[in-house]
Parts: structure tokens; sequence; C-alpha cells
């Protein structure tokens, strides 16, 4: 067994990962002890992620060859890679000598490495001449970015990991950090722990995890949050908690934002975020008198019409404090994607350049065209996401190169999205998944390297650089991003004119070290200056910046010396004007919908949504809503809602949640296409989620506002209703999922998810197909279903009244003590017998005494059917019944109670991501003493 040092690819924590290996096959995962964002956890996620690549997803899942279109809605046939880039070199030329360069665009991601994002920089900016080269963390961090600009003068976090142990009040905005962050969140846990008195504030409009253990909760109405942060900066003031030596010596613009907050009294902030005036005021105190204070804040204020005021107004309770350069202190925002710090560090958005260069200063341009030998850099703004794909959908942009991500499924407005995708006339699709939606688009589809393959580096949230380490070869012809991006880039040098001043290639890298080597120098003599930093020294452990030649090492808080990165060295206070969400709420779409994360998924679950084990915490998708909701509207758990906005319509099953306040939803952002679909009634196929979510977005970083959508929430009436689900071979068990989401469109409402628990013991994946439609469907289509999951052979017990749209199908097989095993089910038209069919199944319970009961329509079991109950624990499949059970057994403090429960049960024990909700469950058991 081989073992290897690389890093998780999946939020801005950047764990260490420990990579197990055997040959070309990855076997094993454990945390890095040695590495300083981690010291050895990792989340449920990062703990699964050598089950992601086994050869068996990667043989139904993966992009193994190169792949090309001859027209749309055809078959994509294999082609080899000469072929492949010469086609993409000629087409990409063809465009820009008939179009000009602005015809063309680059969407990238922040799950590329460093290096990937500087050669396709290059591409865009130096070869052919234009800026419209964007990425994916457009949508997760450029508003983070225009608020550390506009106030501290550059795009760098003050602060680092190490200060959650030494804050006294740690204020949350905008994150449901136990879920998005968890490893972050078992850091604060320890510093409570630690530090009793320390005092945890949550601004987030839902009762998250997150927010259940904060010591203040406010649940502000969404979008408010430049009001609270006003409210909170007039309380400040009133109390005498503003540093004014501070603010005299190393500040400007006070004056103006004092007179904008004058007004923000408690009483009109509560009114405006739907807030107690007590605690309001409870938190400017905590803020204000409980120092250090340290900040941390992430999509909620980010994705956001207003999200560059929002991060701003935030900073600007840093700033008027003092609360910034010392241990436990400052504005810390926490990065999306893995490696969207780096991507900004290169100047991959179509508004920078390398190095935190601006676009826009002439200087700037003339230092990187000097660095890369070219005559210049376009002085003419790049477009943006939003305006990149709205370009395309006009018919502007007529070629797209799109790396690593999935807009199909992740950007704002799908409706738009896809006829860009549809109109554009020709689409490079640089992808390591072949299941994502955007695949269906692509005219040619380049096989990606991925996690466990890549070499190069990446940028956590904290500005500390890790080197990312191939622990096996690429399979199939799979290439790195950066080397095919290369080898593009030179077929397309030799047929535009020549941009290089030396008269060579302006890519002359033989591996992503070269690459690395200048990036770093373009950073010499800049506030992220790298120049001390190597591959080498990174191969002695990961490195924050900034770090010089000739420094020991980099530094872990920035603005220590009250010095900031602006002009006269002075921040500079935000002086914005409250607005709220740019679709609020109103008579025709009455309820404000919210989007979020899952503690177990990643983005539009390419990776993760392999794993059925890693859908036991959620297991299908939904809409939440508030049960009061529910009686109110007289809806039942699991009926199915039109979630309807100004743009479109989506069909999900209603679930109650007292998370979420009354006329407030929320549903996760990772429901896509690829796991719920549809046909409207008007013929068109519903596209996931961000269907319903607005383009517009905040007019000074261009983020959308991704987080909220005015809707209103109508009962569909589907009278015709179908589950089935099956125990497949885990080498089949995807590639049904493929085939059973293809068939999708052909009801009203659909949705497959996997299920159960790898590796399992009989190599079985488990796979759920749910549906509904006005009328019983075909029997060609419900055998088409049947075969797939395996209940169409004679060994079936099937039954069937097509009169009155009633289909059964079970499978039996031979279980342990010769007693049968459910192994598959189809019901069709009554599902009333759901909860307990499905129990039998998934939890793999004995059901040779339920005989023709399993077939009869609406039949209740002959004998008690106990299910297994909601997974809380994904490491040890630990269930909330079993948990409460066990803590009828506990005893004493909260802390002892939740020891012994860990002693019992084994939950929370390794990852630590349910830590959350079992202190949750165990607040309950003292308060039900």
């Amino acid at each position: 067994m081989r073992e290897t040092r690389s890093t998780c690819p999946y939020c801005g924590v950047g764990c260490g990962v420990i990579i197990e290996s055997q040959g070309a096959q990855i076997t094993g995962v454990r945390g890095d002890p040695e590495h300083p964002a981690n010291f050895g956890r990792l989340c449920t996620k990062g703990s699964t992620l050598h089950l992601t690549a086994s050869a068996a997803i990667t043989q139904q899942t993966r992009l193994l060859q190169p792949l090309r279109r001859a027209a749309r809605g055809q078959a994509a046939q294999p082609v080899g890679w000469d072929a492949a880039l010469d086609e993409a070199a000629e087409r990409f030329a063809a465009v820009i000598a008939q179009h000009g360069p602005d015809a063309v665009g680059f969407y990238l991601s922040g799950q590329l490495l460093t290096e990937d994002y500087y050669v396709f920089n290059k591409i865009a900016k130096g070869l052919i001449g234009t800026n419209n080269v964007d990425t994916n963390s457009r949508l997760c961090m450029s508003s983070a970015v225009a608020g550390y600009k506009a106030t501290l003068g550059a795009d760098a976090p003050p602060a680092c990991y190490d200060d959650l142990k030494h804050a006294s009040t740690i204020f949350i905005a905008g994150s449901n950090t136990a879920w998005a962050h968890p490893i972050l969140f078992r850091r604060l846990e320890d510093a409570r722990a630690a530090n009793p008195a320390m005092k945890l504030i949550v601004a987030d409009p839902r009762r998250t995890e997150t927010a259940e253990v904060a010591d203040l909760h406010l649940p502000l109405l969404p979008g408010t949050d430049v009001a609270l942060f006003h409210g909170l900066l007039h309380l400040l003031m009133w109390e005498g908690l503003t540093d004014t030596a501070y603010i005299a010596t190393h500040t400007t613009g006070f004056e103006a934002l004092r007179d904008r907050v004058r007004e923000f009294t408690p009483k009109h902030v509560a009114q405006v975020c739907g807030l107690d005036e007590s605690a309001i005021v409870q938190a400017a105190r905590w803020f204000g008198q409980n120092t250090p204070t340290l900040s941390l804040y992430c999509q909620g204020l980010n994705q956001s019409s207003s999200g560059t005021d929002k991060n701003a107004a935030l900073i600007n309770l840093h700033l008027a404090t003092g609360q910034i350069g010392k241990p436990g202190a400052g504005p810390f925002s926490l990065t999306g994607q893995p490696n969207a710090m780096g991507g900004r560090e290169v100047g991959g958005l179509a508004n920078l350049l390398s190095a935190h260069r601006d676009l826009a200063n002439p200087q700037h341009r003339a230092e990187v065209a000097a660095l890369w030998g070219v005559p210049d850099v376009p002085a003419a703004p790049g477009k943006s996401a939003v305006e990149m794909f709205q370009a395309a959908a006009d018919g502007e942009i007529k070629a797209l190169w799109i790396s690593c991500t999935n807009p199909a499924q992740s950007m704002p407005d799908q409706t738009t999205v896809r006829r860009a995708l549809e109109r554009c006339e020709f689409v490079v699709l640089q992808e390591a998944f072949a299941t994502t939606a955007t695949a269906a688009y692509a005219d040619l589809l380049l096989p990606a390297t991925t996690w466990g393959e890549k070499d190069g580096t990446v940028t956590n949230s904290e500005r500390r650089i890790s080197r990312v380490r191939p622990a096996v070869a690429a399979p199939g012809e799979a290439r790195h991003d950066w080397a095919a991006a290369v080898d593009f880039a030179r077929r397309l040098e030799a047929k535009l004119p020549r941009r290089a001043a030396n008269g060579g290639s302006l890519f002359p890298y033989a591996g992503p070290e070269s690459v690395w080597n200048e990036h770093r120098e373009s950073t010499r003599g800049r506030d992220l200056d790298i120049t001390g930093l190597s591959y080498a020294r990174l191969d002695q452990g990961p490195q924050l910046w900034p770090c010089p030649q000739g420094q020991a090492e980099g530094r872990a808080r920035l603005y220590e010396d009250g010095v900031f990165a602006t002009p006269d060295g002075r921040a500079r206070f935000a002086a914005m004007a409250y607005r709220p969400v740019a679709e609020p709420r109103d008579a025709r779409y009455p309820v404000s919908l919210t989007t979020g994360r899952l503690r177990d998924h990643w983005h539009g679950m390419s990776r993760t949504g392999t794993l059925g084990r890693l859908f036991g915490h959620v297991a299908e998708p939904g809409v939440e809503i508030h049960p009061r909701e529910l009686v109110r509207r007289g809806w039942e758990e699991g009926a199915l809602v039109h979630v309807t906005s100004r743009r479109g319509s989506v069909m999900l099953p209603v679930r109650a949640s007292d998370s979420v306040a009354p006329a407030q939803a929320f549903v996760a952002m990772h429901w896509g296409e690829e796991f719920v679909s549809g046909l409207s009634p008007s013929g068109v196929r519903l596209a996931g989620i961000n269907t319903l979510m607005p383009s517009a977005y905040c007019p000074q970083s261009k983020q959308p506002e991704l987080k909220h959508a005015a809707v209103k929430l109508l009962k569909a009436e589907m009278p015709w209703q179908l589950l089935a689900a099956a125990w497949l071979p885990e080498d089949q068990a995807l590639l049904a999922q493929q085939r059973l989401r293809d068939l999708m469109p052909s009801f009203s409402y659909a949705h497959c998810v996997p299920f159960g628990r790898e590796p399992h013991a009989r190599g079985v994946v488990g796979v759920l197909f749910r549906a509904a439609a006005e009328e019983p469907a075909a029997d060609e289509l419900m055998a088409q279903i049947e075969s797939l999951l395996g209940v169409a052979g004679p060994q079936a017990l099937r039954y069937a009244d097509p009169k009155r749209g009633q289909r059964r199908a079970m499978r039996l097989v031979a279980g342990d003590g010769g007693n049968a095993r459910l192994d598959a089910f189809v019901l069709g038209g009554d599902i009333r017998a759901e909860a307990w069919i499905k129990a039998l199944l998934t939890d793999e319970l004995p059901a040779q005494a339920y005989g023709r009961a399993l077939l009869r329509p609406g039949a209740e079991p002959p004998g008690a059917v106990v299910a297994r109950g909601r997974q809380v624990c994904s490491c040890f499949n630990v269930t909330e019944p079993e948990i409460l059970d066990a803590l009828t057994r506990c005893s004493g403090t909260p802390e002892a109670r939740l020891d012994q429960l860990q002693g019992l049960l084994k939950c929370g024990t390794n990852c630590g991501s349910c830590i959350p909700a079992l202190r949750t469950l165990v607040r309950g058991s003292v308060q039900a003493a």
C-alpha cells in the first residue's frame, strides 16, 4: 500500500488528507494529522472520498476519452485527443477571425488548481486578447472580494483559523458553518469548550444546526443584513463601544457612515429585520464589550444583489471597534470552494489580473503584459458569469470553453443558461464526470483528471497554500486541465497573430511547477507576495501568504500595524444605503424561498451523489416549510407542491421543518436536473431548483442573488404516484440510475437517488425512483422501470389492475436463516403502504411473513414493521430513534450525556459532522427530564 499527502477537493477549509492506494486504485483516505487546517479530522464528505473513487463508480460515471457530437441531440462519439484539440483550435480561431476575440468565453471553476486557472487566464487575456474569462467563484466569492477591496484595499482575509481559540465573541452571519465548513466548526466547538465564557451569535433566517447551538440566534428576514449591521453600529456608537482613537488614526470616511446609520435605531431595525429589539441590543453589546470579536461569513452575505454592501457593512463594525489585526479578531470570509482563493490570486475573474491586479488599472495591465511578453492586455472589461451566458443566449458569444463546472445546474435563471448552451455555436466541456447536466449540451467533451490524480496547489480560506498530489495515474485518457489547456493554446497560437514578443510560445510549461513559478513571479512586491514559496518548500508543509523571498514563514494576521492596502494606508468605511432583496415578496409571490447546503453533499453532487450512504441524512429532495404552514394549508407531509417564481416552476414534496419561519421556504441548492426532473404541462423539462432563482446581481461584484427568490406554493394534483426501489450490484446501480433519469421527463414529477451504505457486505447499492403524474404510466414505461430495477423476470411477484391504474411487483431473495428478504419493489398507483414496504427493503428486514400483503393496494402490514428512522450519524449509521432511546439511559450535564451517548453508540466519534445535531437531541432530553 502507498500513502500520498494531498488536499480535500470540497469546501474552502482546505483539509489535508492522506490517500491510501494500491496500484491504480485508491483504497482509503484519512485526515492528515500534520496539516494545520484540520489536524487529522475529516467531515462526512472528506472521509468518504476514497469510496467515490472506486473502480465501480469510475467505470459508470467518469468521462474516460474525448467525445465529439456531430450535431446537437446526437450521441457523442469517441475521438482522439489530437483530433479533438485540432477541432477546438480551428473552431475558436474561426470565431475570433470572423467576430473578434470577445466572441469567445471561458467559464472556469473554484475546484480547479491554481496552475489550471493561471493557464486559462493567460490563454484568454494574453493569447486571444479577451477578458471573457470568469468562474463559478463569481457565484460564491466575488462579493467578498469586492467588500475587502472597498474597505481594506485588498482581497485578503485578515484573520486565520487559529483566531477561533483567541476570540471572546464569534459572530456568524449568512453561514451554516456546521454543515458548510464542518471541520472549522469542530475547531469552534473546541474553542468554546476551552473558553465557556465565549459568546456565539448567529444571524440567519433559518434555525440551522449552527444557529441551534448559538448563545444568541438572530433570525432576521432574508436580505436585511445591511440594516442589522447598521443597527449594531448605531448601538455601538450610542453605548460608547467604538474605538475613536483607532478610527482617527487608521481609517477614513467615518463621518458619512455615522450619518448613514443614525436612523437605524433598535426599534427601526427590529421592524425591518423582524427581530426583537432586546436581541439586537444584546448582540451589539457582546460584539463591542466581549472582545476580541471574530466574524465568520459566507454565501448568505455574498450571494445577494447587495452582496458587496453586506460584506462592507460587516467590516465597518470591525473597523469601528478596532477589532482587526489582533488575535481573535477580524472579518473572516469563509471561502466556498476549495480553490476559489487561488483563482482570485491569479486573476481568474473577468475584472482581475494576476496577483490581485485590477484590469481597469493601466499600470497593472502593462505589468502583466510585460511579464507575459505580449504587446498588451485588453482594457475592455470581460463578461462576468451571468453576463457571459446572457451574451451566449443573445448570440454575442459564439464559442464557450467550460472547465470543471456544471452551469446547467449551478447558474441562476436556468431557462436563460440552457438557451445559451443551445444557441452557442461551439461548446467545449472539460470535465471528469460524464453525468453532469451540462454534458448534454457540449459539442466536444474532454476528459479531465480529478481528486487523487491531479498535481498542483490550492489556497484555502485562511490564505494557506497546500499541495495537491496524485496518488494514482489518470484513468483512461483523462488529462490534467492545465496540460490540455496548454496543448490547445499551442495549436491556437499557430492560427492567431503571434503575440509573444520574443517569437516563442506563450506556453513553455513542462509541468505544473513551471506554471507555478511564473505565477509566483507575478506576485513579487504585491500584497500576496509568495516569492518565498517554491514547490520544494510547500512539499515540507502548507504555507500562509504573504511570504516574500527571504521570509521564514507566511503572515498569519494582516493589518496588525494598522496600515492597510490603500494609497494612504487607511481603511475606508463604506456608507452604503440599505437595499432590500432584488425580488421581495408580494401578493402574487408571497413566500420567501432561501437556498443552502445539505450536510453530506457538495454542489451538484456529481461526486457525492454517487454514494448511497451520503443520502442517509436527507434521503430525498423536498421543500421545507414551517409546520404551521402545513396545517394552515391543509397539506400532508410529502404532498407534491408547485414552487413557482417569476422565471419558472419546479415540483417538490413538501416537508415540515421548524427551522424555517412562517411565510418562508427552503430548498437545498444541490437538487438539479440530474436528481429531480419532470415535464411541465407546457412540455418544458423541469431543470432543478436554480430554475427559480433570479439573475439579478450585485452591481459592484456582479455576484447573482442565488440565495433568495419570491415564490408561490400551490398543491400539485397528481393522483397517480409511483415508488420503486431495489438493491442492485454496485457495478450496475449508477448506470441504472442514469437510465432511470432519462425516463424522468416521462412524468410530471420524478426524482432518482441512491441509498444504502458503501461498502455493502453484499456488494450492492440501493436505487430509489419516485414519480407522479395525472394519468397512470403506460405499460411500456412501467416495463422499462421494472426491467432496470430487476423485477421484470418470472421470479417476481406481481399484481396489476389496469382499470384502476394499480401495479405492483416484488422481488424476494433468500436471506439469513432461510427467511426471504425484499430485494426490489415497484408500487404504482396506490402507494399508501410505502412506509412499511420501503422499510422492509432499505432496512433489510425479514419479509417472508408478509406474503400477499406485499401486493394488496393500501394494505396494512400483518405485523409491526419498525423503520430505523432518519439517520443522524453517517459514519456509524446511527438513527434518531436509536439516539433518543439511548439518551433515556444517560444522565448528568449535557456534556456528560453526550459522552455517555457516544460511548453507547459511537455516533459523533469519527468525523464529528453530526455533533451539532447530537447536542440538540441531548438538550431536548435534558429539558424533557
